[in-house]
């Protein structure tokens, strides 16, 4: 057995860049071209910031002919996204092959130069062709409108981003923002996701159709056996448990009442997951599984909760309950870097208008406001079971609600935006918080519940809402914003 390694099942973001020209104005004005060339060359330097990605300049396309050819290598060199960046006025005729043949999402980059033309020395030109160059030099709005009738009667999906080259820190969020989308759909393209056991029984809303998760978000589905888990724990030997013990003290704040058997229980069970999720090169888990007149099983998958939280941790959601939907919605949380820990109504505090939410299980601890607890239960609540569990609240500050919503039309991001605020909570060794929201507590429960979503969501640090939309809208998904 190997140890845990970070996913190897990601590769860079391939992002195809072309701007639009016209090739007959290239003889008419001086200087036109190479101008617009060096528009196209500042987005590509900006773009390239991170190593996840790969920007791909295919350069000027200004005629059918290079539209044929950039079209041939958007599908050679792989791309995930298409940037379309109309740098003056062209034809709809000239990046519609394109687009065609790279079958990516795309986005329109509407981008002057600068803020506006300086209109006193534009007038003070008396050469009226060098007139006619700088006013082309602005004029990227002008064909938007022909481009994107001709994608809207195709049905061809696009986004736009519209603002200044230079100094427009909105213009360049969104972009951001839009190729964050593309990535977060690239991860989930190459990620796998691990089913291991069976839904909780009775719990009608998070049963989902497995065709859908794996045609929307593209995810691999990996069905792995509880007995697979069992027969690793078998071959965990003395000095990992005792490894493992070492590093739970250290990942958690132990206490007292905690039984060394139940911390090493804990530990055996969290070396055989480590095990699992790495020689199945798992992206994500979700499980459940009773394990009732099989003890070994039992015994494993009640003592799962630390070894799951140091995964969570580590960027490997891990959804109790089979939650299928809310591992993605984890997951999606992390890539973001906002956490992405496993939720549910507690209760409604009408003295204090929040609302308490929480859960038993493992939990982000990217996201706790103090370490994470570990706790001894003399039962699971409603579960077989009994030893371990943490708990933790999460840390005080603004806050994002995500729920992978099913519905007849098929998947709907649904979004809050809200606060973590502190005060007492339920000592029950469990995640649990008190949030805030703008709608106020009742406002807000019948706001969300009126989308229909599972009773499960994730909880992720800082207001994320805006990027949400864009992955939504990039991945074709539904989306709706609650507060």
């Amino acid at each position: 057995m190997t140890g845990l390694p970070a996913s190897t099942n990601q590769r860079p973001l391939r992002v195809g860049l072309i701007g639009l020209g016209l090739e007959a104005y290239w003889p008419q004005f001086e200087g036109l071209q190479q101008r617009l060339e060096g528009y196209l060359l500042t987005v590509a330097e900006r773009l390239s910031t991170s190593e996840r990605r790969s920007i791909v300049n295919l350069g000027l396309v200004d005629s059918h002919a290079k539209a044929l050819e950039a079209g041939h290598a958007c599908r050679t060199q792989d791309i995930d996204l298409l940037l379309v960046y109309v740098t003056t006025y062209a034809l709809s005729a000239t990046v519609l092959p394109v687009i065609l043949r790279a079958r990516v999402p795309v986005i329109v980059l509407n981008l002057q130069p600068e803020a506006s033309i300086d209109y006193s020395r534009f007038n003070q030109m008396r050469d009226r062709r060098a007139m006619t160059a700088e006013w082309l030099a602005y004029c990227s709005s002008c064909p938007v409108p022909e481009i994107t009738n001709v994608l809207q009667r195709l049905d061809l999906p696009f986004h736009q981003v519209t603002g200044m080259l230079h100094d427009d820190p909105v213009c360049w969020t969104a972009l951001e923002q839009w190729i964050v989308a593309a990535e977060v759909q690239q991860m989930f393209s190459h990620s796998r996701l691990g089913l291991m056991g069976h839904y909780y029984g009775g719990m009608l809303d998070i049963a989902t159709d497995l065709v859908q998760v794996a045609g929307r978000f593209g995810v691999h589905l990996e069905m792995i056996e509880v007995e697979r888990l069992s027969a690793l724990r078998r071959e965990v030997s003395s000095p990992q448990i005792s490894h493992k013990v070492d590093q739970l003290r250290e990942f958690f704040t132990v206490d007292e009442d905690c039984e060394p058997s139940e911390l090493e229980r804990a530990a055996a069970t969290s070396v055989a997951l480590d095990h699992l999720v790495a020689d199945s090169a798992l992206d994500m888990l979700a499980y459940y599984h009773m394990g009732s007149g099989i003890e070994e099983n039992e015994n494993v998958m009640s003592s799962i909760i630390l070894g799951a939280t140091m995964l969570i941790g580590q960027g490997i959601p891990v959804a109790g309950e089979y939650e299928i939907k809310n591992a993605l919605a984890m997951k999606l949380l992390d890539r973001l870097g906002a956490g992405g820990s496993f939720t549910e109504y507690y209760a409604v505090d009408f003295r204090e208008d929040l609302v308490l939410m929480g859960h038993d299980g493992p939990g982000h601890s990217g996201i706790a406001q103090d370490k994470v607890r570990v706790r001894r239960l003399e039962v699971y609540h409603g579960k077989v079971g009994q030893g371990l569990s943490v708990e933790m609240n999460v840390q005080h500050g603004p806050v994002t609600l995500l729920s992978v919503v099913e519905d007849k039309r098929g998947f709907l991001l649904l979004v809050a935006q809200g606060e973590s605020v502190p005060g007492p909570i339920l000592e029950i060794g469990n995640t649990n918080s008190r949030y805030r929201f703008p709608l106020g507590a009742r406002g807000f429960v019948e706001a969300w519940n009126a989308q229909g979503p599972a009773h499960h969501c994730a909880i992720g640090i800082g207001h994320h809402a805006e990027q949400i939309r864009k992955i939504a809208a990039l991945m074709n998904l539904g989306f709706h914003q609650v507060c």
